[in-house]
């Protein structure tokens, strides 16, 4: 039985440090192709940021051909500038990925965590050290941005490893679950 490659990219969105990874599927094996970071923030201009953001992600698939691109959903810090900052550097990568046809899925930062480490509260450090045990890598990147966009499409493998053909289909609620499974209801006599 022949597999079909499928290549996943993910971003760690940032105005001043944008992780990328590119992971290959086959199967159910799944390797590294590239990790990386990109850093606007040497850039002065805000809008040449986001136009450095943007053609780093269409370059990105354009090499690689992803399949399918998954990006971490910012999460809700204190400073509000900030947040505007890195909703818009997630909006041009997403933009980016929609220019290019390809569809687009967040994971939050805890999802991504619980998905490589178990623990949706790991350390950036515990979470490298999981993909290089998954990914069978060694070296330790310059930045944990490169990691954490790594880790976000590694959970997006995980995520869509449960929703293949053939996986254990999910379950709406305990009446659904009954109704598929009529065995595993044991009745008192």
């Amino acid at each position: 039985m022949q597999h079909k490659t499928k290549i996943i990219l993910g971003i760690d969105p940032g105005t001043i440090i944008m992780g990328y990874g590119l992971v290959k599927v086959e199967g159910n094996k799944i390797t590294l192709l590239e990790m990386g970071v990109l850093q606007p923030g040497k850039v002065k201009d805000s809008y040449k940021k986001l136009q450095l953001i943007f053609n780093t992600v269409s370059g990105l698939i354009t090499k690689y051909q992803p399949d399918t691109f998954a990006i971490e959903a910012p999460f809700f810090g204190k400073n509000v500038q900030s947040m505007l900052k890195l909703g818009r550097a997630q909006g041009v990568a997403i933009a980016a990925a929609m220019r290019h046809g390809l569809e687009v899925t967040e994971y939050l930062p805890k999802k991504v965590k619980q998905s490589i480490t178990g623990n949706g509260n790991a350390t950036k450090e515990q979470v490298m050290k999981m993909l290089k045990q998954i990914l069978s890598f060694t070296e330790d990147p310059t930045h944990y941005d490169a990691t954490d966009a790594l880790a976000v499409a590694v959970c997006h493998f995980f995520q869509q490893k449960t929703a293949l053909p053939g996986a254990v289909e999910k379950s709406t609620g305990w009446k659904d679950f009954l109704e598929k499974n009529p065995g595993k209801l044991k009745t008192k006599k």
